[in-house]
């Protein structure tokens, strides 16, 4: 009996605790988009991406028509000559499918490195409004586990406000 009203004001003493703590969530992306330091490295970004397509699609065009020459002239190549080429354009496509996984792996890189610091600044400034506002614990967006989270749980337009104060 001792043990069964133990365990009654321990799970009453929870659930006060519980009913004293405030949860909220940011939209982490949508916040680090909003903000003029997000704005600028998807600026730069945006940039680089477009540079290095302009060159894949050149490169692209360039196979595409190394493609159409040689189907052109297959009936008047031999076929060692026609086997060579052949292999030259699959080498080339090769080259291009590797060069394009690799322009994807730097673009990341660039996106990692520049997100980083607005992400690291950002937490503290999540962390300062949630102990301003009184919230224990903060969520990373409303995920698919959460059913329904109230407007007045959503800190991300307050973290974006407090991040741009602390320029």
């Amino acid at each position: 009996m001792k043990f069964v009203s133990a365990l009654l004001t321990v799970l009453m003493a929870a659930s006060v605790s519980m009913a004293e703590s405030k949860v909220g969530y940011v939209d982490v992306q949508k916040a680090i988009q909003a903000t003029a330091a997000g704005k600028k490295a998807k600026e730069s970004l945006d940039g680089e991406y477009q540079k290095r397509k302009t060159q894949l699609d050149k490169k692209k065009a360039d196979i595409e028509k190394m493609g159409q020459d040689l189907e052109k002239k297959k009936s008047v190549l031999s076929e060692e000559v026609l086997g060579k080429k052949q292999m030259e354009l699959q080498e080339e496509m090769m080259r291009f499918q590797k060069t394009v996984g690799e322009n994807q792996l730097e673009i990341q890189k660039k996106e990692e490195e520049l997100v980083k610091p607005i992400l690291n600044k950002m937490k503290g400034v999540i962390e300062k409004v949630a102990k301003e506002k009184g919230f224990s614990l903060v969520l990373e967006n409303k995920t698919q586990s959460v059913l329904f989270a109230s407007k007045e749980v959503d800190l991300t337009d307050d973290v974006v406000k407090a991040f741009e104060k602390e320029k």
